[in-house]
């Protein structure tokens, strides 16, 4: 990913919270078919390496699962803005001003692994479950399902983890512009919501 150095990330927890608010990630990695990329919610876990792992299912049906042992690029963004010039007040002084794009995207390099436990699994299916959840009214629990229809479904997916090999952040929020024009992309974006 192509990241000047005032748009780099040195702060892996701010990479970290990232994937924890915006969980849905885009692996790719060379398939049968040629490149393939594929949308799975991943969750960072403290395995006790270096890195960490991510860690998802799939369907059993879903092709990925078979790649265990492959390669794998895992990418992670927030929303983006797109960025007027009119939001820049240094525009009315010097008209030479482009538009850009702001957002915030966190890559990982990683080896596909599996865990077929049905227990390690279930854990996983219960732990973000219960994050998601957290906020309903009435939150829904895996321990509602019935246990045959929750074996059933087990059975269709396969969980998966990512060895995170390396990882590298790119925050891009208008920081190479003045205080001042900063401060006109916070006003613009903040009277548009």
């Amino acid at each position: 990913m192509y990241t000047p150095k005032h748009f780099q990330s040195v702060d892996r927890q701010s990479e970290l919270q990232l994937i924890a608010d915006f969980p849905l990630g885009a692996i790719t990695h060379i398939g049968a078919a040629g490149l393939e990329a594929n949308l799975i919610p991943l969750y960072w876990h403290d395995d006790g390496s270096e890195l960490g792992v991510l860690r998802g299912h799939v369907a059993r049906a879903n092709p990925l699962w078979q790649q265990a042992g492959a390669e794998v690029l895992v990418l992670f963004q927030s929303p983006s803005q797109y960025i007027s010039p009119g939001f820049y007040p240094s525009k009315a002084r010097d008209p030479r001003v482009v538009p850009t794009w702001n957002y915030s995207a966190v890559q990982i390099h990683g080896q596909l692994k599996l865990f077929e436990s049905g227990e390690a699994l279930l854990q996983l299916l219960t732990e973000v479950t219960a994050l998601h959840e957290q906020q309903q009214t009435m939150p829904w629990q895996v321990s509602d399902a019935p246990a045959p229809y929750l074996e059933k479904m087990l059975a269709a997916i396969v969980g998966i983890e990512i060895q995170i090999l390396q990882q590298s952040g790119k925050f891009k929020q208008s920081q190479n512009q003045s205080a001042e024009n900063q401060a006109g992309v916070r006003a613009a974006l903040t009277a548009s919501v």
